[in-house]
């Protein structure tokens, strides 16, 4: 088998009807979009066979971007700077009650105690017995007060 940057030397020798190919092989048998040139076409099958090769987006990275096209789509517009990016390997500490707790951030969740975590929330409601956003309890999201009258 060739390797990965033979393969990817070779887009370029291909037809066009070779590209639909390996567009339909890269790309869950999808049919190729018409009207997609074949620079974009061939960009998108070198994407995935190094996807595959070598690993995609990190699942967190994938959900913001997701997040952020729904948005797109929703509004038109996009705002970066609301959502807070945590880093992996960064710790969260809150004290509760005379106790003091670590959270780590993951690339995929978060560690609490031994266990992993998909979102803050759960992991604040085990702390506290009471539902409470988990970006609020750990001091990442504001509390807004209500306005005046």
């Amino acid at each position: 088998m060739a390797s990965l940057d033979e393969q990817l030397a070779g887009l370029a020798t291909l037809s066009q009807a070779q590209l639909r190919t390996e567009w339909r092989k890269y790309h869950k048998g999808q049919l190729m979009p018409t009207g997609l040139g074949r620079d974009l076409a061939g960009r998108a099958v070198a994407w995935k066979m190094q996807e595959r090769v070598r690993g995609g987006l990190a699942p967190a990275t994938s959900r913001e971007l997701k997040r952020l096209a729904k948005q797109l789509h929703e509004s038109g517009d996009i705002d970066l700077g609301k959502q807070r990016q945590l880093k992996p390997g960064t710790k969260l500490v809150r004290q509760w009650h005379g106790t003091v707790y670590h959270v780590l951030v993951l690339e995929d969740g978060f560690q609490f105690q031994d266990r992993h975590y998909r979102s803050l929330t759960p992991i604040a409601r085990e702390i506290t017995g009471a539902a409470w956003s988990g970006p609020r309890f750990f001091g990442l999201k504001e509390k807004f007060d209500a306005p005046a009258s």
